[in-house]
């Protein structure tokens, strides 16, 4: 972001919004069942419980990681904030059986674009849960906001997740 804009932007200036990847419930991060997440080992974020086998893009990114397995996605935003998204816990075991990748590492993406389907029932049924954390992992460089509540039912590629802002 240029000199000018950080400046004169909008009142958005240096905020970069978060939509959620899921459609479910949000999960605050503290109340995952995995200590990696609940107690942040991984970064900030929040998790949300799907209630469909969606995965898409949150904000304009690159792909930088598709994990073979596809259970897990890492993005990095125009502006550096690098995601974590990963679909269910322990879903590494199933060694990518339920999931369908569209993207590869290297891709560029905007937001809502489609990164993973995942059979929803499948992992339900194979895994110890289908909780979804959305992780900062570059947490340090940013401030988290407008996070919200446990239970709020949010819509992939349309509600508002949070605000992450350059410290």
């Amino acid at each position: 972001m240029g000199f000018f804009k950080k400046l004169f932007g909008g009142n958005d200036a240096g905020n970069t919004k978060i939509a959620s990847a899921l459609t479910g419930k949000i999960v605050s991060i503290e109340n995952v069942p995995d200590q990696v997440f609940s107690q942040k080992m991984m970064g900030d974020g929040i998790a949300i419980e799907p209630t469909e086998g969606k995965v898409v893009s949150p904000i304009n990114a690159t792909v930088e990681t598709i994990f073979p397995t596809k259970h897990a996605i890492g993005l990095k935003g125009e502006d550096g904030l690098e995601l974590l998204i990963h679909v269910g816990l322990d879903t590494v075991n199933l060694k990518g059986e339920g999931f369908t990748a569209h993207v590869q590492s290297g891709d560029k993406v905007k937001a809502g674009d489609v990164l993973v389907e995942f059979d929803l029932e499948f992992i339900r049924a194979n895994a110890p849960s289908t909780i979804t954390p959305i992780i900062v992992t570059n947490h340090d460089q940013f401030t988290l906001s407008a996070v919200p509540a446990e239970g709020t039912s949010v819509v992939a590629g349309e509600t508002e997740l949070f605000k992450a802002t350059h410290k």
